[in-house]
């Protein structure tokens, strides 16, 4: 993908509370762990306690998971190309959910299995109900980093 398609809102809100957990998942069709386990790390790096769920997540883990940790921010990521498909089934189930409503969640990676993102896309996804949307570039992954940095962080341990 040539650009990123990470929205205007590179910042999600943080809930109230110690805002160092971070819900990691994988789309519900991807097996893929890598990324994840890098996710994790860089994640941790920023000094956030992770909880990483792994790939293939199915909807009704998520949202328990979710509910039980009140986390700052719940990352979705796709490998795969199926992480749209995927993506909007994850976020229509959370954001179903009224006690959820306030809960960042952002979505990146491969997004789509014919190439870049397009725009449309990245609207439906932020229609649905995601607070942003990064494409696999490095660009992506530096905006990404950004909206790290400017996240309430805990002391490293």
């Amino acid at each position: 993908m040539s650009t990123t398609t990470e929205t205007t809102n590179p910042s999600p809100a943080v809930p109230t509370g110690d805002g160092s957990t971070v819900v990691v998942a994988g789309a519900m069709s991807d097996s893929h762990t890598w990324g994840l386990v890098f996710l994790q790390l860089l994640l941790e790096e920023h000094g956030h306690r992770v909880v990483n769920l792994g790939p293939c997540v199915p909807e009704d883990l998520l949202i328990g998971t979710v509910r039980a940790e009140r986390p700052a921010l719940v990352v979705m990521s796709s490998v795969n190309g199926h992480g749209y498909r995927d993506g909007m089934r994850a976020i229509t189930g959370l954001r179903e959910c009224a006690d959820l409503a306030d809960v960042p969640v952002v979505i990146g990676g491969k997004l789509g299995i014919h190439g870049e993102q397009s725009a449309d896309e990245t609207v439906g996804l932020m229609a649905a109900g995601y607070d942003a949307v990064f494409d696999d570039t490095a660009e992506g992954i530096v905006t990404f980093r950004r909206m790290l940095t400017s996240m309430p962080q805990r002391a490293a341990v």
